[in-house]
């Protein structure tokens, strides 16, 4: 059960329509490694995981993710709500906009649309957790190279307050793995399967 306070976590203010990059930001929207993967890849490891502290870990970032997303499809709004046919056709959103005029839809900067396959849940512990790390690594060198090509400070700011959450992510995960490295046989970190072990034993 979550409670929803009507508020983005880091406020939105852009002025200047920008189609090109709304066509670029919303692959933190709909992209491989974007706050939609994020949420959903959290959201559904958080049932296996072995350990509840790791579980409520998953579940707070999971949906921190999702408040991520808000603030995401709320700067790709404000880039494109006062767009116009011809700023489409010039930035090259006109394919976009044929489909969707400026509603939100998920997709990548390379026009791929939002794949299931692009987050993982295994139901492996260490592999659910070594996913997500590389999975935060990942969306802070996206926001990294929107850093680079963008130069409005009205959409750098939300940009950069994202990255620094990525950052946070990655230290609370590190810190889960190190936590379930200490809850497991040390003998098997790398390989935790007792059930496989018995079986290869047997062989």
């Amino acid at each position: 059960m979550w409670n929803y306070e009507k508020r983005l976590q880091f406020p939105v203010q852009i002025k200047t329509c920008c189609p090109k990059t709304a066509s670029l930001i919303i692959s933190q929207f709909g992209g491989p490694d974007g706050e939609l993967s994020a949420s959903m890849r959290y959201l559904s490891q958080r049932y296996s995981m072995p350990c509840k502290k790791i579980s409520g870990l998953l579940t707070d970032i999971g949906t921190e993710e999702l408040a991520h997303m808000e603030i995401v499809c709320a700067m790709i709004y404000q880039l494109t709500k006062n767009m116009t046919t011809e700023d489409a056709r010039a930035a090259g959103f006109d394919a976009y906009y044929v489909d969707h005029t400026s509603a939100l839809w998920p997709a990548a900067a390379a026009g791929i649309p939002f794949n299931a396959c692009e987050f993982q849940s295994k139901g492996d512990a260490i592999a659910d957790l070594t996913e997500d790390l590389a999975a935060e690594q990942k969306a802070r060198v996206t926001y990294e190279n929107l850093l680079r090509i963008i130069t409005d400070p009205d959409v750098r700011a939300p940009l950069t307050f994202l990255r620094a959450r990525e950052l946070v992510h990655f230290q609370r995960f590190g810190e889960a793995l190190e936590r379930l490295k200490t809850d497991l046989d040390s003998k098997n970190f790398y390989y935790f399967n007792p059930e496989f072990d018995k079986e290869m034993k047997k062989a």
